[in-house]
């Protein structure tokens, strides 16, 4: 490369120059489905490299008239799970070719700026986890256009496609679970009020113990925390087994609740887990796996409920105008030693 070279971005007219081709062969080169002969593609390839030369996709947005970029917003990034879920939707969408642009919605004060800012990059769509601000907020993106996914929201947005896990199924798998251990006075631990994923194994929860619970001594009841962190279950846990009556069974909406409660049930009141006391967490952080928990859980499937995002995010561009869709993604119960 030549000092003159060196002073300025490389251009694709540079590539096309160097290696004696035309500007459009440069182009077709660079598209993996454009016609273009084998030699030629790697000769400009090869120069490319030589040159140092990227791709301007911002250029290629324009006159292609179609974005690559995907808003992603999310919030809670020291939650092992939701940090999970956005390395799986960055990776989905890296596959596609599209480019991620992560807004923190931590923050209410600079959440509408934020949510503005990603409509001026035309965006192809955006991506809401559960952790994100209220769904409302959705609707200047539907207005504008924009394909919305809610990843575990399931809110009345018309024209917005939600992805959840299943959650019902999964809360039927706990009290079954800690039915099975004799457990007989089960107790469900999430945030309820603000929450939906919480508010929906809550209720799977209620649902599932009173089928279960026919003719039999088993009984349900619910203690709503204020968040899914560690130390709400530390909360949580000092709030229930302080009183005389005690639950046996714990089922907790989150891992973190979970291990927050476990610890506090050994070291501030003694109790065995499993033993006086089964508990069972859901998503299955790597924590849970811990030798000093080995936490039963609700596995939530991060690579599942990407890949759907990203499924029907693509549908969704293609088809604009179709009606709201809904997609329920699995989710497995793992089996390890606190509730037995």
């Amino acid at each position: 490369m030549t000092e003159k070279e060196k002073k300025h971005w490389v251009t694709a007219a540079d590539v096309a120059r160097r290696a004696g081709v035309s500007r459009s062969a440069v182009s077709r080169a660079f598209s993996p489905t454009a016609s273009i002969a084998p030699e030629t593609r790697e000769l400009v390839m090869e120069t490319a490299r030589a040159l140092g030369y990227q791709v301007n996709m911002i250029a290629r947005e324009m006159i292609m008239q179609r974005s690559t970029t995907v808003g992603v917003v999310t919030a809670g990034f020291e939650n092992p799970f939701r940090a999970k879920l956005l390395a799986q939707i960055i990776t989905a969408l890296s596959r596609h070719s599209l480019t991620p642009l992560v807004v923190n919605a931590e923050d209410p004060r600079q959440i509408g700026q934020s949510l503005e800012m990603l409509l001026s990059y035309r965006i192809a769509g955006v991506i809401m986890t559960s952790a994100s601000p209220p769904v409302g907020l959705a609707r200047q993106y539907l207005d504008s256009r924009v394909p919305v996914m809610l990843i575990n929201r399931a809110e009345d947005l018309p024209g917005a496609d939600l992805i959840v896990s299943d959650n019902a199924a999964g809360a039927t798998a706990a009290v079954r679970a800690l039915a099975d251990s004799g457990a007989k006075r089960l107790v469900f631990v999430g945030p309820t009020k603000t929450s939906y994923s919480a508010r929906a194994r809550n209720e799977g929860f209620t649902r599932a113990g009173k089928r279960l619970g026919k003719g039999s001594a088993l009984n349900t009841a619910t203690h709503v925390s204020t968040s899914d962190t560690y130390e709400c279950g530390v909360a949580a846990a000092h709030a229930l087994l302080e009183g005389k009556t005690r639950p046996d069974g714990v089922f907790c909406s989150s891992d973190l609740l979970a291990l927050g409660f476990i610890d506090t049930a050994r070291l501030h009141y003694g109790l065995h887990v499993p033993g006086d006391l089964s508990v069972i967490g859901f998503d299955d952080i790597p924590a849970s796996g811990y030798e000093n928990y080995q936490l039963t859980t609700i596995r939530q499937d991060a690579k599942g409920l990407a890949d759907a995002a990203i499924d029907m995010l693509l549908d969704r561009i293609d088809a604009p105008s179709a009606g709201s869709r809904t997609r329920v993604v699995p989710v497995e119960y793992v089996m390890r030693k606190t509730c037995g």
